[in-house]
This record gives structure tokens, sequence and C-alpha cells, in this order.
């Protein structure tokens, strides 16, 4: 087979010298293109310009696979191989490039970033996989049409760049593309916003005038409040709860969390709309935007979930303490302008140069630890930055401890990190149960809820609230 491979080479690109197709006439530029990536980085501003959050995370894969695909091609096969470009007399004069690439052929490099970058932006939107995968394959079949590439070398090439986008996914693994799972229940339909009351928090993300004259418009029976600044969000949200059938929230994940807790101990159910920087809770229920919110209170469509407790305090996400809270801090700083995971991996140095660890009682254990973790629900993937959650009414608390006691642990957890092999690594300790003890013997103890920094009693019980919540969401 290795004998017959150049002779199938080369009876190709004889054929495609013998042939006047006009399509082939649009290959030679689109290759021209892709020289220096040029033409996968406008893909990825237009993508980026979207502010879809799907697109930007396509974008950014593309671009990762891409640069991993570039080096291996470039950098290792083409040293290691160094097959010789064709001849030039098997390639019309015409359709010669001005100038010829002075490297070895194989692979393409050229097919190789278009495979990576294609794969990469498919893996997290499939709907792209079409398009994209189509300007890859022009720009491989470019390759070939211009003479400068074997068949074989730009099929090895595309093989490289579809192998460095899954590569791409052992240690960044994609996002599910639904929300999460909870039970269906039924909840007051409010087509006018009847015995509605909405608390609409100013200071929030994405809070604007739209809003409350879209709210006005869709929900013309609904009151709307707005509290003045300086106001306790959370007085507001009491007194709303005591006059409405249905407690209603514009804010990010920090108001989220205050109206879930007055809504569960009033037996109200919760009205989100995502208002936030981030709007995580809100991701997981599938509100992407406003007028989704507004549907499912307008149709009552409804789900229980689980509520995560900190003794008299409530989490709808995530509850930590130690190095995760730093990094949460610096990741929320950086992600609109790195993206969430370039975000944590730098914010992951960062913290673990400065960060000290913590002497804690664990479920009454002595600990010296770097971070307590405890997710509401089992979070996905295994290791230090959960992204998702399957359910949202699992009656579970997720729970992952860096451990400090092992020598060179941190240098561990940055490597477990950057390789994907945090879940294998000694110093990481991941698990689920229904209850979970912190005690402080300084006195002294710091926890995250739901993003929000807060000082609490230096002893505390970390457990769940089943089905405690009903919640507005799409069906």
């Amino acid at each position: 087979m290795w004998r017959r491979l150049p002779a199938a080479d080369r009876w190709v690109l004889r054929r495609l010298g013998t042939t006047e197709a006009r399509f082939l006439r649009v290959l030679p530029p689109l290759g021209r293109a892709a020289n220096h990536g040029r033409l996968w980085w406008a893909v990825s501003a237009l993508l980026a310009a979207t502010g879809n959050r799907r697109a930007r995370r396509a974008a950014l894969r593309g671009l990762i696979s891409l640069g991993m695909a570039s080096f291996a091609a470039n950098v290792v096969s083409k040293q290691a191989v160094r097959r010789p470009r064709p001849p030039l007399e098997l390639t019309p004069v015409a359709r010669r490039l001005a100038r010829m690439p002075v490297t070895t052929s194989f692979p393409s490099g050229h097919s190789a970033s278009a495979a990576a970058f294609a794969a990469g932006v498919a893996i997290e939107w499939p709907l792209l996989a079409a398009p994209v995968g189509l300007l890859a394959a022009g720009v491989g079949a470019s390759r070939v049409v211009t003479g400068v590439h074997y068949p074989t070398d730009v099929l090895a090439g595309f093989g490289l760049g579809v192998g460095a986008s899954a590569l791409s996914t052992w240690w960044w693994p994609p996002t599910p593309p639904g929300p999460a799972e909870a039970a269906n229940v039924a909840a007051p339909a409010a087509p006018t916003g009847e015995g509605v009351v909405i608390v609409v928090n100013s200071g929030a993300g994405s809070v604007s005038d739209d809003l409350v004259e879209l709210l006005r418009d869709r929900l013309p029976d609904a009151e709307i409040v707005q509290p003045e600044d300086g106001e306790d969000l959370s007085e507001v949200l009491a007194d709303a709860a005591r006059r409405c059938r249905v407690l209603g929230i514009a804010g990010g994940d920090g108001s989220v969390n205050v109206a879930a807790k007055t809504a569960a101990d009033a037996g109200l159910p919760l009205f989100v709309l995502p208002a936030g920087t981030l709007n995580h809770f809100a991701r997981d229920l599938g509100l992407d935007d406003f007028e989704e919110a507004i549907g499912a209170l307008q149709a009552g469509a409804a789900s229980q979930v689980d509520l995560g407790c900190v003794d008299e305090r409530s989490f709808v996400n995530t509850c930590s303490t130690g190095l995760y809270t730093d990094l949460v801090r610096y990741r929320e700083r950086w992600e609109r302008k790195l993206g969430k995971w370039p975000a944590v991996l730098v914010g992951l140095v960062h913290v673990l140069r400065r960060a000290q660890p913590q002497e804690l009682l664990i479920d009454g254990r002595p600990r010296r630890v770097w971070m307590v973790f405890a997710g509401n629900g089992r979070y996905l993937p295994i290791g230090f930055a959960p992204t998702s959650r399957p359910r949202l009414d699992d009656g579970l608390l997720d729970i992952r401890i860096m451990d400090a006691e092992h020598p060179f642990a941190r240098t561990r957890i940055a490597l477990g990190v950057l390789l994907g092999t945090l879940r294998w690594t000694r110093p990481y300790e991941g698990t689920t149960a229904a209850e979970l003890k912190i005690t402080a013997p300084e006195g002294v103890l710091h926890l995250t809820l739901d993003g929000e920094f807060t000082r609490v009693d230096p002893e505390v019980t970390i457990t769940k609230r089943p089905r405690a919540l009903t919640v507005y969401r799409p069906r």
C-alpha cells in the first residue's frame, strides 16, 4: 500500500491538471485567504460579534484547536517526515501559486488548521458544522488544485486537525447543549401578570429601562418594584412576598439567591428574569432571554428544584471557601475579555502563587486544604472548574476538596487542571453527599455563595432542601 500511495497521488494531480471545471477556479483564492489562519480569524471575529455565548465558545475552541494542529503539523510532523512537494509539471501554470512554499509537504498545515477550526466550532455548536466544514474542505482541496500538496498530505492534515480538536475536549469539556433537567410541576399562569410582584435590581449587569418597558408591555397587571440605592434587597423582597402570589426577580445570581430563599420560605413560585452578568442559574433553567422567562410565566410552566443551605443562608448554584473563592473573583473579573476557561487557567496560576491553605475541620476531621467546594447538585466536568449540571433536583451536594497536605500539592493541582487529569491527582477529592460540616478552629470563615462573598459563623452545616423551590422555566 505504501508503494501505491505515491502513484495514486500523482494520478490525482495529473487528472486535476487536465480538468477545466469552473468550480476549481474559486479554490485557489480560498486557499490564499487561509494563509496564516486569516480566514479562520475572520470567521472567529464574526462569531464573537454576534454576542452569542455559544458562538464565542465555538470561536475560542476553534482557534485553540487550530493552534494545536498547526504546531503538530508545521513544527513536528513536517520535520519528521520531510516529504518533497509535488513536481511543478503536474499542475497547470495558471493554477500555481505566485510563491511556492519552501517547507516540506507532509502533512498539509493549511488542511490541519482548517479541519481543527471546523471541528472545534462544530463541537460547541453543531449547527455550524456544515458551513464551516465546507470552508475547511475547500481550503484542503485548494492545496491539491494549486499543486502544493499531494492528496494524502491533505487527508493527513484533516486527520491531524480533527484529532487536535478532539484532544481539546480532554481538558476543556464541551458545554451540554440543553438546560438541566428537573421535575415539571404546574404553577399559577399569569398571562397579564396579575398577582405578580417583580423586584428589579437596577444594579444588575443588564437591567435597563428597556427591560422595565418590556415588562409593562407584556405583563401590564404586574407590580414592578425598583429598590432605591442603599435599600436592603432582602427586605424589599420580603415585603413583596407578603402581597403577591408569584415573586419575580430581575437580576444576577446574587439577586436570585436572595429571592430564591424568600420565595421558598413563603411557599411562592419564583419568576426569574436573567438580568445579571453571567446568569448561571437562569442558563441552567434554560432561560436565555427575557422573552423565554415571560413566556414560561404566562403559560404556567415550572419545575421544582433543590435549594442549597448554609445554616440560615441559601445558595442556588455553588458554595465554596478558600482558593476557589479567590479564583471565582479573578475569573469573573476577566471572563468577559478572555472567556471562561482561559480566565480560569490564568486565574489558577495567579491564585496558586498567592493563596495560603486553610486549617479546617471537615466533618469532624482536621484538614489542611486549599479549597472546599459544594455544588447545589452534581456538576460536570469532574475536576477543578465545574460548568454545568445535568439535574437541578438530585438531592445531592457536589463536594470537591483540594488537600494541601500532599507534597507539591499546588504544582500537581495546576498540572492536573492544564492536562485534564485533575480527577486522578491525589490532592483532589471529589464526592457527593447530602450534608457537609465545616469548622474553622481559628474562628474566621469566609464563603462564596453564588458569587457573593460573605463572612459566616466559624462552624456551619451545608445541606439541601430537596425540591424546595418552584421556579418558572420553559418546558
